[in-house]
């Protein structure tokens, strides 16, 4: 019998294979969603997004009233946090995440197709995330969260329900079903968006992604002799994980970032032949590379102090209904517009 390790590391690499396939086919992008919805008034793929939350909240809020998978255990739901140093994470990533023209995530896919500016974007991510979490940033950061930590009696928007006196369990699910209703409405209230059935799947997909991560972690993960920490999908410290197991793997392990990581390299580079879309580009001018390398230092140390990215704070976090994943999400929101308005701008349409 396969072990627990073994389980859930195939599951987190088959996870992956199927994000970089339909993050290929569909275009999946949070950057370009806001990008499309600002710049060009067309709201299709921001609400594939939207989707995408919505059966996140459900499916994550379904296995936590089901006793499936404990949520209180993800670093989303810590009982402190600083709200200041997530906020201004969360703008960091979102501006930087217009400069590289790309967040993460849509940059390793666009790796596995052939990009080579994202090998470049990838690889910065990777060493100023790692020098954000343990290296010359890494003090900095850790000052400014003692500093400005707080204790909230309610972290989440199914413990803020709670207190109307309901049990956990249906507090849990009436904040799940509000969430979920509003972001659903959001996005088949436009018509374009209701016309295109390859975002309406790829928002579902990814959702079930989400969910099947918190499922392989929380639940087939949970073993007292082969603990794993509960997660979901995420791409800032995994990055950094990933680099660092690649050059040190003799002295480190795989965890299920590191292999979901690997599956959307591969999943994006597979269907890249099978449907004859691979092909190697790389950056037009000094200039644009300068650009994209430094949008991608400030989604790296962005993404750490925010706990996550536009997917591991915008969909994993957010299916938490955690409040300072909704807190990093705002400034994500508030950095990308800001970008979107700046000398940035002019990169982010011209490579779109």
């Amino acid at each position: 019998m396969p072990s627990v390790s073994a389980i859930v590391l195939s599951s987190g690499f088959l996870i992956g294979l199927v994000f970089g396939s339909v993050g290929l086919i569909s275009g999946f992008c949070v950057t370009s969603g806001l990008r499309n919805l600002w710049t060009k008034n067309d709201g299709r793929m921001i609400r594939s997004v939207a989707l995408a939350v919505a059966v996140a909240i459900l499916g994550a809020q379904t296995l936590s009233v089901c006793g499936y998978v404990d949520l209180g255990k993800s670093i989303y739901l810590a009982p402190t946090f600083s709200a200041p140093v997530v906020l201004l994470g969360g703008l960091l990533f979102g501006y930087g995440m217009v400069a590289a023209n790309a967040c993460a995530s849509r940059a390793l896919v666009l790796l596995g197709r052939g990009n080579l500016r994202s090998l470049v974007v990838i690889a910065t991510i990777a060493i100023t995330a790692e020098m954000t979490l343990k290296g010359l940033i890494a003090p900095l950061r850790i000052a400014l969260v003692n500093w400005s930590q707080t204790t909230l009696g309610t972290n989440s928007l199914p413990a803020f329900v709670a207190q109307a006196g309901l049990a956990p369990s249906l507090a849990a699910a009436a904040a799940a079903l509000a969430a979920s209703a509003a972001l659903i409405v959001y996005a088949f209230s436009y018509a374009p968006f209701r016309a295109s059935k390859l975002l309406i799947g790829a928002g579902i997909a990814m959702g079930l992604l989400v969910t099947g991560g918190w499922f392989v972690t929380g639940f087939a993960g949970a073993d007292p002799f082969e603990p794993v920490p509960i997660a979901s999908l995420t791409f800032i410290a995994p990055t950094a994980d990933s680099l660092q197991y690649v050059m040190l793997s003799t002295g480190s392990t795989l965890n299920f970032g590191i292999v979901v990581m690997a599956g959307v390299l591969a999943g994006s580079f597979l269907t890249a032949l099978v449907t004859r879309g691979f092909h190697v580009e790389g950056y037009s001018s000094v200039n644009h590379m300068l650009r994209s390398v430094g949008g991608a230092a400030l989604m790296g140390i962005g993404g750490v102090m925010a706990f996550g990215c536009s997917i591991g704070q915008g969909l994993t976090g957010l299916s938490t209904l955690a409040f300072p994943s909704a807190i990093a999400v705002v400034g994500i929101l508030i950095g990308a517009a800001v970008g979107l308005r700046s000398p940035a701008r002019v990169i982010a349409l011209a490579s779109a």
